[in-house]
């Protein structure tokens, strides 16, 4: 939904996964118009030429899946340059210093999902309205409600969302005398999260030496809530994670797991996480579409066809993650901004990321494309990502999102990491996380 986002976040990506299906370059093609033009709000230089900055955080996928240097081909008076920076928590407040003093931003601006609604409170005015440039109705529904003004205004064209599934190591349920078919596998925690625990037990019991069921139990954490659409705010906009059943689901999973001892308790996308990932001691992974990207580059060739791919635990759907991207007011070139936003988010070319770097598409569009429908993962036994992803995306509730959605999960999950890494008691971790969730919302 770049990678680099904590394990409250979407956390992203930072390297290329290649999918198979055909060539994006044909599709590319389509979805563009001859609408080259400038308007009287663009700045170009003394021979018509003119530069779009994207800024992004973490791998949004559009540099590996070559389409800067297509919209180029396709657009000579125009030159794409992105300005990415490596962690959203430090991209966030950037963005924000920009907003308000209302200088230095980029012609077009990477949004996290965990952040949109603040923005759509406090920031909408200063974005162009997209909704007149983009049909939304292109998108899942809940996507771009999630950018959507009070006053109707889109302030964000949708990226990729996040649809969960769970990625496991074959060889060592293998090992663990636990079934390694995708289908056996998923029937044996179709019950729920309570199930894949149970599975986590039965792991346990014959694990190799020196190996755990799961990474991170905050990861759970988010994989549960995630599957709600009442999660830390209500429909009034009042934070409810202190009473919300799915945070409290949530959390009650995480301590039973770091009390039972079935997580290796690791921050996601830590180096010592990257490393447990090399050397193959964590058995499961909870998988948003993004994260098998970051599977297949930490651990690295040694261990492909290792890994497989299955539905997410339980009935419920879940996304985890999910990104936009918006168009300051206050730029030079808005309308070329708006254009070039239009193009990057049309079906051809969020298939080109997926097949560049495996983030699943928000355009419903693309669902029905070569790249995306038969998209499978060699790395992944050759895992059919295209169709699990998008029969859960069809069937994904609609979440209530909230202003501080980051912050919560930012607090939560360093505290179960704490129950999990140190010890600390679970009753004494939830005053911990509320305690600093409190300070923050006011």
């Amino acid at each position: 939904m770049r990678i680099t986002r904590t394990a409250a976040g979407r956390s992203r990506r930072v390297a290329v996964l290649a999918t198979t299906g055909l060539t994006a370059t044909a599709l590319l093609l389509t979805g563009c118009s001859s609408d080259s033009d400038s308007s009287d709000d663009t700045s170009s230089d003394a021979n018509g030429k003119i530069t779009l900055t994207v800024a992004d955080f973490g791998q949004f996928g559009y540099k590996e899946a070559g389409l800067f240097a297509k919209y180029h081909e396709l657009h000579p008076n125009i030159t794409v340059k992105e300005e990415t920076t490596a962690k959203e928590e430090d991209y966030y407040p950037k963005l924000l210093q920009q907003l308000n003093s209302g200088s230095g931003l980029a012609d077009v601006h990477g949004l996290e999902v965990g952040r949109i609604k603040e923005l759509v409170d406090t920031q909408a005015d200063k974005f162009a309205d997209l909704s007149k440039v983009i049909d939304v109705n292109e998108w899942v529904s809940w996507k771009e409600k999630q950018a959507t003004a009070k006053d109707g205004a889109v302030i964000g064209a949708g990226t990729d969302i996040g649809p969960m599934s769970l990625c496991y190591n074959t060889e060592l349920f293998k090992k663990a005398g636990l079934p390694t078919d995708r289908k056996e596998v998923a029937a044996k925690f179709a019950g729920g999260w309570e199930d894949y625990l149970k599975l986590g037990e039965e792991y346990k019991k014959n694990a190799p030496k020196d190996t755990y069921f799961m990474d991170s139990a905050s990861a759970m954490f988010n994989a549960v809530v995630s599957s709600s659409p009442k999660q830390y705010y209500d429909e009034n906009g009042t934070a409810i994670y202190k009473e919300s059943p799915s945070v409290k689901q949530g959390w009650n999973l995480s301590a039973e797991a770091a009390d039972k001892g079935l997580t290796q308790g690791l921050a996601q996308f830590s180096d010592p996480w990257k490393a447990a990932l090399r050397k193959s001691t964590m058995a499961t992974v909870v998988c948003p579409a993004w994260m098998a990207a970051q599977i297949s580059v930490n651990a690295g060739e040694g261990n492909k066809g290792k890994w497989d791919i299955t539905t997410a635990p339980g009935a419920s759907a879940a996304n985890w993650g999910g990104s936009f991207l918006g168009v300051p007011k206050s730029g030079k070139n808005v309308d070329e901004a708006g254009k070039l936003v239009k193009w990057l988010t049309a079906p051809e070319q969020q298939a080109a990321v997926f097949k560049a770097v495996g983030l699943f598409p928000s355009n419903k569009g693309a669902y029905e494309l070569a790249d995306v429908k038969n998209g499978k993962l060699p790395y992944f036994s050759d895992a059919p990502i295209g169709e699990i992803y998008a029969d859960e995306a069809k069937s994904i509730p609609e979440a209530i999102i909230g202003p501080k959605d980051a912050d919560i999960k930012q607090a939560i999950s360093t505290q179960i990491n704490n129950m999990e890494q140190r010890g600390t008691d679970p009753d004494k971790a939830w005053d911990a996380a509320t305690g600093q969730i409190d300070k923050v919302i006011g």
